[in-house]
């Protein structure tokens, strides 16, 4: 007598079976990461990676070429030719941007020079989708874009209709400030967004990066109390000790860190766990998260050897 199941019969015996199952158990942030791998995490390239020294500490930035490599390659010019060194931090607006530049660059004769870096740029505010950008989309939806997720480490919004894809004003990003004119942001002035995300700023200005560690240096600064926030007398600017790349640097002078991949199911499992908290103290679950309520770990890392 045989005990097999016709294949119909079957597939719903497992069904059911899967239905009246117990649900896995909601894993903790804490948990998920507890239980990453060393695969799931990844160090930033050094080549496009900043420090930015200040006397309370260092600013580490990550540079994203893959979105505004013409901004990228042109900070890293001015940051070789010690461009940024000896200036200061000018504005700081509460609930908006930190940023910096040079207090005399509205005057001709007393500005630095820009040296071989260039004083205008084409815009970077969006580029084209293509294949070999990853993009990890979110499961919600997005007041601002079509679409959101991450695309290596860095949050972005696309829009498949259009083919183009572009970085969001989220906490710790990192921009060229400009004028009227869409090319007058080279990124000899640059902010970093300090507050609730901005987000009607998407494709108005150039992102190029984000804050990777050190953000309490720049959101914790006295708030300006000029117009936007500017500083109204030269002795509130923070100074700004030097601008180096990473890869410029000895391995003893740099900052070892790791960021955990955008691109994994790992990732994936920690959105869930921000999506639905299962920490204790959580009495209801929300069911769904912001582009900006997602901040990617980032933690120190062993020192590489030579």
């Amino acid at each position: 007598m045989s005990c097999r199941l016709p294949v119909a019969a079957l597939a719903c015996a497992i069904a059911c079976g899967l239905a009246h199952a117990a649900p896995a158990p909601r894993l903790t942030t804490q948990q998920v990461l507890d239980a990453a791998t060393p695969a799931d995490w990844r160090r930033p390239d050094p080549q496009h990676t900043l420090y930015l020294d200040l006397d309370a500490g260092r600013v580490v930035i990550e540079l994203a070429p893959q979105f505004a490599p013409l901004h990228a390659a042109n900070i890293k010019t001015l940051v070789r030719a010690h461009y940024f060194d000896g200036l200061a931090i000018l504005r700081v607006q509460d609930n908006f941007v930190t940023q910096w530049g040079d207090p005399e660059a509205e005057h001709a004769e007393r500005a630095r020079s820009f040296g071989a870096a260039q004083r205008t740029l084409a815009a970077e505010f969006e580029r084209s989708i293509d294949r070999s950008l990853p993009f990890t989309p979110l499961p919600d939806g997005d007041v601002y874009a079509r679409e959101v997720g991450f695309s290596d480490g860095f949050p972005a919004a696309r829009d498949r209709r259009i083919g183009k894809t572009w970085l969001a004003h989220c906490y710790g990003m990192v921009g060229a400030g400009r004028d009227n004119a869409a090319d007058s942001g080279p990124g000899a002035e640059l902010y970093v967004v300090i507050g609730q995300e901005p987000r009607q700023l998407d494709r108005n200005i150039a992102l190029v990066g984000r804050v990777l560690q050190g953000m309490e240096l720049l959101a914790a600064l006295p708030r300006g109390s000029g117009p936007l926030g500017f500083y109204e007398r030269p002795e509130q600017r923070v100074p700004i000790r030097r601008v180096r790349v990473a890869a410029d640097l000895p391995d003893t002078e740099r900052t070892p860190l790791e960021v955990l991949r955008t691109d994994t199911p790992r990732f994936a499992a920690f959105v869930e766990s921000r999506r639905n908290r299962s920490d204790a103290w959580y009495l209801q679950t929300a069911g769904k998260i912001g582009l900006c309520n997602i901040a990617v770990p980032v933690r120190s890392a062993a020192p590489t050897t030579p």
